[in-house]
């Protein structure tokens, strides 16, 4: 785990509907085995039982933000199967949203939205991974939000 994502989970677990499994793999095949290209760890894999969605989050402070955009690349390529192995081995059922959400710094959210934008994905659109959210680290700070229900401080008067 780096430097910021106990920063991030805190933020995640405020929201009393959200658990939150941190390093979570992802693995697409079920025989247990481990191929290169078909499994990765998930910074913290979201359910969020308020919005029945389950967030794939990406942690990273990173400038070039090369990493970052090379797993949401994976998970755009195989992403049928990426949500059908969050099902299978979280034993979710019923209807769910499955969506990759970020968390980057606010000042590289211009370097990222090129990145999504070129992301190949398979056709048909049903099967297309959903544009990730993007969440400035900076709105995670912990003096930004309530800690016992994830709501922001209301802002201040002048007066």
């Amino acid at each position: 785990m780096d430097y910021f994502q106990g920063v991030v989970t805190e933020y995640l677990r405020a929201k009393r509907s959200r658990f939150v499994n941190t390093e979570y793999m992802i693995n697409l095949d079920a025989d247990g085995s481990y191929k290169k290209d078909r499994h990765w760890f998930c910074d913290a894999l979201t359910i969020d039982f308020a919005d029945s969605a389950v967030y794939l989050c990406e942690i990273t402070y990173a400038k070039s933000l090369n990493s970052v955009a090379a797993r949401l690349q994976s998970w755009a390529t195989n992403w049928a199967e990426v949500v059908a192995s969050i099902r299978r081995d979280s034993a979710l059922r019923g209807d769910w949203i499955f969506v990759p959400r970020v968390f980057i710094p606010l000042e590289l959210q211009g370097t990222l939205t090129p990145k999504l934008g070129a992301l190949k994905r398979p056709e048909p659109p049903s099967l297309q991974m959903p544009q990730p959210l993007i969440t400035p680290l900076e709105k995670v700070l912990p003096w930004k939000y309530r800690s016992w229900n994830g709501e922001a401080y209301a802002a201040e008067s002048d007066a």
